[in-house]
């Protein structure tokens, strides 16, 4: 029998053997402490301290990765008449599944590789894991700029669209 696996179906399960294997220490450490740790006041210090430390070009990296994904998305968008992408998100219901479905098939990878490096360089700065803030910092990296840039990619495409062609003096 032949098993065929897909670049997406490995980084995923290669996420979820790592967010596994770094649940016991954080469960131990809540335990423990009685501190959840994430969306505390250490949380929001340790992403300054992430921001100074090892991986810090991850930030600007991953961000503009995502970015870059959301203004070919946004593109497409625009071709087919879609609506920027948040507010198809939120009014247009009628499109908010493919949207969503497409986002997802864009940034899929690249959320892997957030929360994958995240891990790396929470290990490496603090010497422990806390695998819900590497849930939570890693897809934010991604989704943010992605979801902006993509609606503003569809509206000045649609706008220099709508102008006609440019007609330069000689």
């Amino acid at each position: 029998m032949k098993i065929s696996l897909s670049r997406s179906s490995i980084l995923t399960a290669l996420v979820i053997a790592i967010l596994l294997s770094t649940l016991p220490g954080a469960i131990g450490r809540l335990v423990r402490t009685g501190n959840p740790y994430l969306l505390t006041q250490q949380f929001f210090a340790d992403i300054l301290a992430r921001l100074s430390g090892t991986g810090r070009l991850r930030f600007i990296l991953q961000p503009m990765a995502a970015a870059l994904l959301g203004i070919r998305d946004g593109k497409k968008d625009s071709q087919v008449g879609c609506p920027p992408f948040l507010l198809a998100l939120m009014y247009h219901r009628e499109h908010r599944s493919d949207l969503l479905r497409s986002a997802f098939a864009s940034v899929r990878d690249l959320v892997a590789i957030a929360i994958i490096l995240d891990v790396i360089s929470q290990f490496l700065i603090f010497r422990e894991v806390y695998p819900g803030a590497a849930l939570v910092l890693g897809p934010v990296l991604i989704a943010v700029p992605y979801s902006i840039s993509r609606a503003l990619a569809n509206r000045i495409t649609w706008r220099r669209s709508q102008r006609g062609p440019v007609i330069r003096p000689s």
